[in-house]
């Protein structure tokens, strides 16, 4: 412990970091360097300026990363249609290796030779925190606090807060059950009555989106623009990827578009229920798919599909800045060189549906071979009955061999 001088803290300003900071101070004896991340979760992160300035911290960052969140790390990941488990859109795997890339940053940046984060010991938190950083930095140290001390349950941790002499705001009313995690992308929800799988979610739970019940009675159309691979603009009007984000997300949540209720395999082995709310990127992924649905090669489009299970538990369990990962991104990002084009969509009642998609020069549906009319000759319709029969051969001869040996 005596060998850390200077440890830097991803702090939220909550009871569970500001516990952590004192604790490092007490336990370590080192200098601590906070760092809070603004990635659109909703809630102001400023005063966790003051906050941490009230524990004697000298070196504060709070910086607002919502564009490149969205940019370079949920934009490539629904360019390969991320879907883990063929349910969860990733919302909370996804921002982990931005956090970790910054902590090791700023630890070089300041000298630091550890980093701390408040993940508990049974997440996946945990894990994506640090094999981000170690791929980063295989040199830096790691504390983890709640592997580490005994402050195991809120009670633990309110006592040492009270015992520190660490103000901790009491909000009135009544407080949330729920585990929550909130960036630009999604909120997640866990614990509380959820530990149940056989419980309904109460309709008070969900912070984002309109009961699908109760959403307008008129439906609502969009059009999605989109150039290789990206969506670049909403209704005609072109926008940064975060504020593309954000407009979904507005529309998305007044139709009760986006919640999910899940159990998911975690990586350090056991499984949890959670629910989540994926607003905008409930539309943004479906759209994606209706985009590369007319401009992708069939085969192009097979593989990606075929990858993505891999390339989505690789995001899950952390491995954002694995050389495999990063390799295949570079083969996603080369298939989406046409997707160009238009997507129209239509939300209704916490439904999505695609009506319309084109592509001005990339477009691979060509309605004259298509058609149920006369094609003038561009599709012999004759060919069919020698590929159908070489296709088959392997077939005809499994079927004579088994009637022979009947």
């Amino acid at each position: 412990m005596s060998s850390v001088r200077k440890v830097v803290l991803a702090y939220s300003g909550g009871l569970d970091t500001s516990v952590i900071l004192r604790w490092l101070q007490e336990t370590y004896h080192c200098e601590v360097v906070t760092f809070t991340a603004d990635i659109g979760q909703g809630e102001e992160v400023e005063p966790a300026r003051a906050k941490a300035k009230a524990f004697g911290i000298e070196e504060i960052y709070i910086e607002d990363l919502t564009e490149e969140f969205v940019r370079d790390f949920v934009f490539p990941m629904f360019r390969a249609n991320a879907v883990y488990e063929g349910e969860y859109l990733l919302g909370t795997s996804i921002a982990r290796p931005l956090i970790a890339k910054r902590l090791v940053e700023i630890a070089e940046q300041v000298g630091a030779d550890a980093i701390s984060h408040g993940a508990t010991g049974k997440g996946n938190d945990q894990v994506r925190f640090e094999l981000g950083a170690y791929a980063l930095n295989p040199d830096i140290k790691i504390i983890a606090p709640w592997r580490e001390w005994d402050l195991n349950s809120r009670e633990k941790l309110m006592a040492y807060a009270a015992q520190s002499n660490i103000a901790i705001e009491q909000k009135r009313g009544k407080q949330s059950p729920y585990s929550m995690d909130a960036n630009l992308l999604h909120i997640s929800y866990e614990g509380g009555p959820l530990e149940e799988p056989w419980t309904e979610p109460e309709e008070e739970m969900w912070k984002l989106t309109q009961a699908p019940e109760k959403a307008p009675d008129q439906a609502e159309y969009i059009e999605i623009g989109f150039e290789c691979g990206d969506a670049i603009s909403v209704n005609g009007d072109t926008c940064s990827p975060a504020q593309l984000l954000i407009q979904l997300n507005t529309i998305a949540c007044k139709h009760g578009v986006g919640r999910q209720d899940i159990v998911e395999n975690r990586y350090v082995g056991m499984k949890s229920r959670g629910c989540y709310e994926t607003p905008g990127g409930t539309i943004l992924l479906k759209a994606h798919r209706a985009m590369e649905s007319i401009t992708l090669d069939r085969e192009l489009g097979h593989l990606k599909d075929e990858l993505m299970p891999r390339y989505a538990k690789l995001i899950y369990n952390g491995y954002w800045w694995s050389p495999e990962r990063l390799v295949m991104q570079k083969l996603i990002d080369s298939t989406q060189e046409n997707v160009t084009g238009t997507v129209r969509v239509k939300c209704y009642k916490g439904s999505l549906s695609i009506v319309g998609r084109k592509s001005e020069n990339n477009s691979l549906f060509d309605a004259s071979i298509v058609t149920f009319e006369d094609d003038e000759g561009a599709y012999n319709q004759q060919d069919a009955e020698g590929f159908i029969k070489l296709n088959a051969l392997r077939l005809r001869i499994a079927a004579k061999s088994s009637r022979h040996q009947r």
